[in-house]
């Protein structure tokens, strides 16, 4: 597991001074809050499942302490320094200074000030702890406010623009719009309503708005290509960012509804998936709404992709290699894949990019021969044999692929020779990841060559082989199955990579411990 750096958390947008007062009334700005819902099955058929909240969760599951006594910031700021253990939990209480509940005058809420302030708190943080960096983990606006600090707060100080990885180690964000927020209605009119008025300080939604705040210097204008969602290479590694993207736009009952539908079907009801992440930065799509009784922070989706992303100290990618599709060169016809990965013991998907959820992988391969992978997912494992169920001898992961092909005319879908909810190609993919003789090892099998049922598999044999003798790093390629390879092509496979992250201990690829 890697190491347990402080985590500091930053809350989304609360509106007015109604919405500021509300959410200051939460110790923890929502970071505890918890659920008793999931949808299970084909029909996202509602059923009880309690899920205690993220910032519990870390607590019970990875020792993570609170500190509070009566006020996190006073109580830290008495401490010794280098005494408050860097294993804890803090909470960026950012709008506090606006609210009206206080005995004192609001301010009026500034992105940038907030940013400024949350400088101050990693600052005090680890100098308290003697932690060399903090895990940022943000919802909403919350992300916009840590690219803020990212991107203008800390190269203003005067650094060389790698100076944000000297204090912050990881940024996970939940549904938060890096690319602003805009409608599917209204041909930009609300956008331009909202931008010039600025109503509740909704303006930092904008383009505008924020090409000054995530822009270091006085910036000027922003260029006409200029896209929000980029992070520079000199500002922050994008592989230390994980974007948590929701798709389910129906459970988003703000507004009566409203919302949902002036957004659009792809969004998770205020963010659309396009806006929702950060291009090179780590993801997962998860169906879940912005917020509420199905919202992405209290879920069991979103933790268990916050947890591996912040403590994993492996990582794990599966891209689709070598395939050569029918009718590759025609450009009537379009191809995607869908996928879903599963981890044994949870009752949800860690990641599901499917098409009745509006985001389906496209399949976008060269007109030549060369074998250009196509990514579809990367998530990370944990080192540590107190994760994984007591019963289970493996960790076990399920990858469902289906690669599904369109034809279209003038950009019009032609359904003549189209057959609803039939791929053509359909295969799971099982893995086992355990120990072998005090090494790390892994199994991989098509559930269709499986003669029993799954839950009574267990995989003999010997472990995959290593294609890959870089340290550090284990690669192999597993076959689509025969069926598949007939029109797929001959070197069809799933290539499998597991490699160690930056800082992590080697003994993960190479050691006893098991993952999860």
């Amino acid at each position: 597991m890697a190491e347990r750096l402080p985590i500091v958390y930053v809350r989304g947008f609360a509106g007015g001074q109604s919405g500021i007062d509300t959410q200051t009334d939460d110790p923890f700005y929502g970071f505890n809050a918890g659920s008793t819902h999931v949808r299970v099955g084909a029909r996202g058929t509602p059923t009880f499942y309690q899920f205690e909240s993220p910032l519990l969760r870390l607590m019970l599951d990875h020792g993570y302490d609170l500190k509070v006594h009566g006020g996190q910031l006073a109580w830290l700021t008495t401490q010794e320094d280098g005494a408050v253990d860097p294993a804890t939990i803090w909470i960026h209480r950012f709008y506090d200074l606006s609210a009206s509940t206080f005995g004192e005058k609001p301010e009026d809420y500034s992105l940038e000030r907030a940013a400024q302030s949350l400088l101050e708190l990693i600052e005090l943080v680890r100098r308290k702890t003697g932690a060399p960096r903090v895990f940022l983990v943000a919802h909403s606006m919350g992300g916009l406010i840590c690219r803020c600090l990212i991107q203008k707060v800390i190269p203003d100080l005067g650094g060389d623009g790698q100076v944000a990885t000297e204090y912050v180690d990881r940024l996970f964000t939940y549904a938060t719009p890096h690319g602003g927020v805009e409608f599917d209605i209204g041909f930009g009119l609300f956008e331009k309503v909202r931008d010039v008025l600025g109503i509740n300080g909704a303006d930092v939604f904008g383009p505008e708005r924020m090409w000054s705040y995530l822009t270091p210097g006085n910036p000027g204008p922003a260029p006409k290509d200029w896209d929000p969602r980029e992070v520079p290479d000199e500002a922050f590694p994008r592989d230390r960012i994980f974007t948590l993207i929701g798709t389910n736009p129906g459970d988003y009952d703000v507004a009566r509804g409203l919302s949902s539908r002036a957004v659009g079907a792809k969004s998770d009801g205020l963010v659309q998936i396009e806006n929702a992440y950060v291009p090179g930065a780590r993801f997962a799509f998860v169906h879940r709404s912005h917020s509420g009784r199905y919202g992405v922070v209290n879920s069991e989706e979103g933790y268990q992709n916050l947890r591996r992303f912040l403590l994993g100290d492996l990582e794990v990618t599966a891209d689709l290699v070598g395939l050569r599709l029918p009718d590759k060169r025609r450009d009537d016809v379009i191809w995607q894949a869908e996928v879903e990965l599963a981890v044994r013991g949870l009752p949800i998907l860690l990641h599901q990019q499917v098409a009745a959820h509006h985001c389906p992988v496209v399949l976008e391969l060269p007109e030549d021969d060369s074998d250009r992978p196509q990514p579809l997912v990367t998530t990370f494992l944990i080192s540590d044999p107190s994760m994984r169920p007591e019963s289970a001898e493996t960790s076990r992961y399920k990858l469902d692929l289906r690669v599904l092909s369109l034809r279209q005319h003038d950009r019009i879908f032609d359904f003549g020779d189209h057959l609803e909810q039939t791929p053509d190609f359909h295969g799971t993919l099982v893995v086992d990841i355990g120990d072998r003789d005090g090494q790390l090892s892994a199994w991989a099998t098509w559930q269709s060559d499986l003669t029993v049922p799954l839950r009574e598999y267990v995989p003999t044999g010997e472990p995959l082989a290593d294609d890959d003798p870089t340290a550090g790093r284990w690669v192999k390629r597993v076959p689509l199955p025969q069926h598949a390879q007939e029109f797929l092509g001959d070197r069809a496979a799933l290539r499998l990579t597991v490699q160690n992250r930056r800082g992590s201990p080697a003994a993960g690829l190479h050691g006893t411990t098991r993952p999860t």
